[in-house]
């Protein structure tokens, strides 16, 4: 089958192509050639050099592909540092990507995410694909505008709502990690169970419905569990409970059952989620030696960003 992957060398795209790769698919690779990009992609072949925003070029791409997995996306935090460009991506970029599908007859899987619930920490868990989706900022906003483009689509179409998905590396402080009250739900899932679910998926009977794609129950913890065990390598400690906001944010766990039955992709536990980011995130030898000396600093300046102290 030929695939085309847009987004193909971010944190789901790269697992993405490499499944597809192990069973044989024909897969195109379209992304911007940033310098992580190109340093990512070393060695690849049928790669599209350009942005999603590039009509013409997405034209191109999408021709005489069978499935278009389409992953580019600006994401939190940095949706809201340029909120019009981050629009013209997400919302400008899948518009056109829906657009070169119609005209080459293919197959279009959106990636979503768990966001579009916002908060429902006042509710039973788990969330389910029919409960309602509620807007809660510009990334919410750009996502359930997607979904409702998608589906209106004349061909074939499947989205998938992901659960959070860490990067194989630590995470750099950042004033949305105190956005988060620590008791919030929030469901994880291996990079590599989300790019075996889009490999899954290709070749299943997805078509015409929305998929929720998380870890499981195995992988349904607290904000607290996941914030403390990424920063375990730095040995910070925890922060107080004051530098968090209580307002619930958009996170949850998510109802697999059904997605896990068809896709059968759940392999990873939340242990051995954070150990791979644990072991990818440890500080080198030198950092390692100078920490303790370094470490009430550190701990004052990450506090720094929060907005509630």
């Amino acid at each position: 089958m030929r695939v085309l992957v847009t987004g193909a060398f971010g944190n789901i795209g790269s697992s993405v192509v490499a499944q597809l790769r192990g069973r044989g698919h024909q897969v195109r690779c379209f992304d911007v050639p940033s310098k992580v990009n190109l340093r990512r992609a070393r060695g690849a072949t049928n790669v599209v050099w350009a942005d999603i925003r590039d009509e013409e070029a997405v034209q191109r791409a999408v021709r005489g592909q069978d499935v278009v997995v389409h992953l580019a996306y600006v994401i939190p935090p940095h949706v809201n540092e340029n909120p019009e460009t981050a629009r013209e991506i997400n919302v400008g970029g899948t518009t056109s990507v829906l657009d070169a599908v119609t005209r080459h007859d293919s197959r279009v899987l959106f990636a979503s995410t768990l966001d579009v619930y916002g908060p429902t920490q006042h509710l039973e868990p788990p969330r389910r694909v029919d409960d309602p989706a509620v807007a809660t900022d510009a990334y919410s906003t750009h996502k359930i505008r997607c979904e409702e483009l998608v589906r209106k689509s004349p061909q074939p179409w499947a989205i998938y709502r992901f659960a959070d998905v860490p990067p194989p590396q630590a995470r750099r402080p950042h004033p949305i990690m105190f956005e988060i009250p620590l008791d919030n739900r929030i469901e994880l899932v291996h990079r590599d169970d989300a790019g075996l679910a889009v490999a899954n998926g290709v070749e299943a009977d997805i078509w015409g419905r929305t998929w929720l794609i998380g870890g499981g129950p195995g992988c349904q913890v607290r904000y607290r569990d996941l914030l403390y065990r990424s920063m375990a390598p730095y040995g910070l400690g925890e922060l107080p409970e004051s530098a968090f906001s209580t307002e619930p944010y958009c996170t949850d766990w998510l109802d697999t059952e059904e997605s896990q039955r068809v896709l059968r992709f759940q392999r990873h536990t939340f242990d051995e989620i954070m150990a791979d980011v644990v072991a990818c995130g440890r500080p080198a030898l030198p950092t390692r030696l100078v920490l303790p000396l370094v470490r009430p600093l550190a701990r004052r300046q990450i506090l720094k960003l929060s907005p509630h102290l």
